[in-house]
């Protein structure tokens, strides 16, 4: 077939050329017409071959061994045939995960993970339609989360992390270690706060005997003693797992506050039972009610002359049956609060009609 005679894609002009305003129109006609040779190579081989069989990979394969070993100054034009042969292949194609992954590692390697505009709506779509085994959906969603980890994109990686461990049987091999590792990140990463949907995920749940899923279970509900408590009882643990003490007891006392906060929609908290939650001075405390706001935990304003901060909304660590009461509790109030106001309303509309001149036949 004639994709073994086609070696590269060409820079579009004689050698030693160079990019002009003049001839900038022909390289785009040049760059147009060599997409367009592949995508009727690539009609010309789905009009022949069946998308699953073994000659259509062994093509696909040379395909993307030609198109990935490009010079970076075709690396546009290397992502949009790239794409095209994806989109050109049958939605349920086992092919479409391995031209994708080519994608992903090229676009990475250039630095361009962003060009591919990936979304989660679009993966879940992909994973869903594709006929593969369940450990290939899982191994597509490992390579997404190591691009944008190797990109410094931490939390977009954390995102698809979560969802290749979601993906894997909950009790391979893989997901055990994928598990572990999922809370070390969760735990590490600044801008992680919400540990609940963690405790949501089989493989998660099935490593409850491991020390860091007791560690997860303080920072989704308790505070600075008990992971003082933990860390004397697992001296090692951190340096283990690459997570720093002072980070971790940073984002326990942000949490801390969170809860307490929780706690106080609506009124004002006095700064000093935040010090004694925090163990904190004081004078400090101001520092930490900018730092949960900052993180957009909790919602209010400071009063330096009053030493409170005005809670109107904070977040909840975790949605058990002590926050349904609160929940409840505030709803009652703003329930009595409407009635209160619509008396007032039909008080002042009896009066208003009482005032008024009859009128006379």
């Amino acid at each position: 077939m004639v994709s073994v005679e086609v070696k590269t894609l060409g820079d579009g002009t004689e050698k030693g050329a160079c990019y002009t305003p003049r001839n900038l129109p022909m390289l785009i006609a040049v760059k147009a017409e060599i997409e367009g040779f592949f995508n009727l190579l690539f009609s010309h081989l789905y009009s022949l071959h069946a998308s699953d069989g073994a000659d259509t990979k062994a093509y696909v394969d040379t395909f993307i061994q030609l198109l990935t070993q490009q010079a970076p100054t075709q690396k546009i034009l290397t992502y949009r045939i790239l794409s095209n042969l994806f989109n050109a292949t049958e939605h349920t194609s086992p092919l479409r995960p391995v031209i994708y992954t080519a994608l992903i590692h090229t676009a990475s390697a250039n630095g361009d993970l962003d060009a591919l505009q990936i979304t989660r709506a679009n993966v879940d779509k992909w994973i869903s339609e594709w006929n593969v085994p369940q450990t290939e959906k899982a191994s597509f969603l490992k390579t997404i989360s190591g691009a944008y980890e190797a990109n410094s994109q931490t939390d977009k990686a954390y995102e698809y992390e979560r969802l290749y461990i979601e993906t894997l049987p909950s009790t391979s091999t893989a997901a055990h270690d994928g598990a572990v590792s999922l809370i070390a990140t969760a735990l590490r990463l600044p801008t992680v706060f919400d540990f609940d949907p963690l405790f949501k995920i089989d493989a998660v749940v099935s490593v409850k005997d491991h020390e860091l899923y007791s560690l997860l279970q303080i920072f989704l509900s308790q505070g600075l003693p008990e992971f003082t408590a933990w860390e004397g009882s697992h001296p090692d643990a951190l340096a283990k797992y690459s997570l720093d003490r002072a980070q971790l007891e940073c984002k326990i006392r942000l949490l801390t506050l969170a809860s307490l906060a929780f706690q106080y929609i609506g009124r004002d908290l006095p700064y000093s039972k935040v010090a004694d939650a925090l163990q904190v001075d004081i004078a400090e405390v101001e520092k930490w009610a900018i730092d949960v706001i900052r993180a957009q935990l909790v919602w209010g304003k400071l009063s330096q002359t009053a030493q409170n901060l005005h809670v109107t909304r904070a977040t909840a660590r975790t949605f058990e049956k002590v926050q349904w009461k609160a929940l409840e509790k505030r709803l009652l109030a703003w329930k009595a609060g409407l009635s209160g106001v619509l008396d007032v309303v039909v008080n002042a509309k009896r009066q208003a009609g009482l005032g008024q001149p009859q009128n006379v036949a």
